[in-house]
C-alpha cells in the first residue's frame, strides 16, 4: 500500500480512547492524517461487562470511526498493523506498508494469562465486543444447561460462576452476574432457581481492588458479599480447565469461568526494538516518545510511564490524557517549539459494584462510596460516551434496567451450543413413564 502526500503524514494506530482524541486534536491541523485500526468502531470498553450481562447491546457502546473523524485531512483504514519500522519509518500491516513522517501508538493491550495460554480457551477475558458476546453466551447457556439437566450435582456446575481476578473488570463482573441471576432472572426458568447460583470472585493478592485505599476495598468487598459473591483473596490460580479451576490444592467444579486478571501490551510493542516493561509496554520518555524517536509516540495502554514514583494508570482518562496531549506537541514540532513534558492529572476512578453501590476516588484525595458514588459513575460514564445517540440509548437502558431489574439482551446465537447436556424426557413436564418407554430414546440436543 503507497501512500504520496504532500504535506506532514501523521499515522494514528489504534481507534481507542488515546488515539481517537490524537486524531480529533489534529483535525485543524497542517497535517494529513491515517487512523488505522483492526475494527472498524470505537469502543467503550469500561461498558464492556454491561454487554458481557446483557444490560447494554453492542451497537450502545460503539461508535463507527470513520463516522466519528470524518473531515478533510483525516483517512480511516481498516487494517491490522503487525510490526513498525523505526528506521525506514512505516508501518507494516496486512494491507502492506504505510509510511508516516509522524507515528502514534495507541494500540491498547491485551489479555495475559501469566505464562498459561491454554486457560484463554476456557477463561474468556473481556476486551472487545467479540469477548463481551463470547461471555454473554457462555453466562445464558451455562443457565439454560442447568434447566435442562437432570442430575443435580451437575446441575450445580452449571450453575457456578468463577471470576478469576479482583480488578475493577472482575470485580463489576462479579456484581453484575451477582444481581443478574438473583434478581433478574429466577422468574424466568421453571426448573432451575437462579437464585441459587454461586458467583465466586478470585483474587491473589490480599484484598479487592488492590489499586483502591484500603477502607475503598474493604467497602466494595462487604458490598460484593452483600449481593452474594463468594470472595476470597490470597487465592492463587494453579489451574483452569472445562470443568472449573485449582486453587492450590482445591478444586473448584464449574463451568463457566472468566478471566479478569491481568493485561499484556499489543505485540506491536516487541517489533520496536526498544526497552519495555514486564507487561510488554514501551518505556516512554517524558514526552511520550520511544527513546531516541522523536517522531513516535506512544500512548495509552502500550505506554509505561511513572510520576511522582507511581505509574500512570492503565485506563480511559489516563489515555484521553495522553491522545490530546500528543496532538498538541505534534502542532508544537512542526512549528519548531520544543516539546512539553505529559503531565498526568489524577481526577478520579470508580469502580461499580452493584445496583445503587460504587466506590470511587476524585483527585486522589476524596473518597466516596453507596449510592453517590454510583450516582457519580453513572455521569461520568455518559459524559464519557461517543456520539449522542449512545448517550440517550445507554441513559434509556439503565432506566428501564433500574426500574424493572430486568436483563432483556438476552440473545444465544449458537456460538456454544455443543455446551448443552442431553435432555432426559422423564424430566420434562407432561411426559409419562409409558411414553418415554414407547419412544425408545431421548430428545436431541
Amino acid at each position: 500500500m503507497e501512500t504520496h502526500l504532500a504535506r506532514h503524514h501523521v499515522v494514528i494506530v489504534g481507534g481507542g480512547f488515546g488515539g481517537l482524541q490524537a486524531a480529533l486534536g489534529l483535525k485543524r491541523a497542517p497535517v494529513d492524517v491515517t487512523v488505522l485500526d483492526r475494527y472498524n468502531h470505537h469502543l467503550f470498553q469500561p461498558l464492556l461487562y454491561q454487554v458481557a450481562t446483557a444490560v447494554l447491546s453492542p451497537g450502545d457502546i460503539s461508535a463507527p470511526i470513520r463516522q466519528v473523524l470524518r473531515g478533510r485531512n483525516t483517512t480511516v483504514l481498516l487494517a491490522e498493523v503487525q510490526s513498525v519500522d523505526l528506521a525506514r519509518k512505516v508501518v507494516i500491516s496486512d494491507g502492506g506498508e504505510i509510511p508516516y513522517d509522524t507515528l502514534v501508538l495507541a494500540m491498547g493491550a491485551t489479555h495475559s494469562y501469566f505464562g498459561h495460554p491454554e486457560w484463554a480457551e476456557f477463561a474468556p477475558g473481556l476486551k472487545t465486543i467479540d469477548d463481551a458476546r463470547d461471555i454473554r453466551e457462555r453466562v445464558l447457556l451455562a443457565l439454560e444447561a442447568a434447566e435442562r439437566e437432570p442430575d443435580p450435582e451437575r446441575q450445580r456446575e452449571w450453575l457456578t460462576f468463577v471470576i478469576i481476578g479482583a480488578g475493577p473488570t472482575g470485580v463489576e463482573m462479579a456484581g453484575a452476574l451477582a444481581y443478574m441471576t438473583r434478581y433478574s432472572l429466577p422468574r424466568d426458568y421453571r426448573r432451575v432457581d437462579t437464585s441459587q447460583a454461586r458467583v465466586l470472585l478470585l483474587e491473589g493478592l490480599p484484598r479487592v481492588l488492590n489499586t483502591y485505599p484500603e477502607e475503598l476495598s474493604a467497602k466494595a468487598r462487604e458490598d460484593l458479599e452483600k449481593l452474594g459473591v463468594e470472595v476470597r483473596t490470597g487465592a492463587m490460580v494453579t489451574g483452569v480447565d472445562d470443568r472449573g479451576v485449582t486453587v492450590g490444592d482445591t478444586r473448584i467444579q464449574a463451568r463457566t469461568v472468566l478471566w479478569g486478571a491481568g493485561v499484556a501490551a499489543s505485540p506491536v510493542a516487541r517489533t520496536l526494538g526498544v526497552p519495555l516493561d514486564k507487561a510488554g509496554r514501551v518505556k516512554v520518555t517524558p514526552t511520550l516518545n520511544v527513546p531516541g524517536h522523536e517522531d513516535v509516540f506512544v500512548i495509552g495502554d502500550l505506554a509505561s510511564l511513572v510520576q511522582d514514583g507511581k505509574p500512570v494508570p492503565g485506563i480511559a482518562p489516563a489515555a484521553m490524557q495522553m491522545g490530546r496531549y500528543v496532538a498538541k506537541n505534534i502542532r508544537h514540532r512542526l512549528a519548531g517549539r520544543l516539546l512539553e513534558p505529559f503531565r498526568y492529572h489524577d481526577k478520579g476512578s470508580f469502580a461499580v459494584i452493584g445496583r445503587g453501590s460504587a466506590i470511587g476516588m476524585l483527585y486522589d484525595k476524596v473518597r466516596v462510596s453507596g449510592r453517590l458514588a454510583w450516582g457519580m459513575w453513572l455521569g461520568i460514564h455518559i459524559t464519557f460516551l461517543v456520539g449522542f445517540r449512545n448517550k440517550v440509548a445507554v441513559m434509556l437502558d439503565w432506566a428501564y434496567t433500574y426500574l424493572t431489574k430486568r436483563r432483556d439482551v438476552r440473545l444465544i446465537t449458537g456460538l456454544h451450543a455443543n455446551r448443552l447436556p442431553r435432555i432426559e424426557p422423564e424430566r420434562l413436564p407432561g411426559v409419562s413413564e409409558e411414553r418415554v418407554e414407547e419412544s425408545g430414546a431421548g430428545l436431541a440436543h
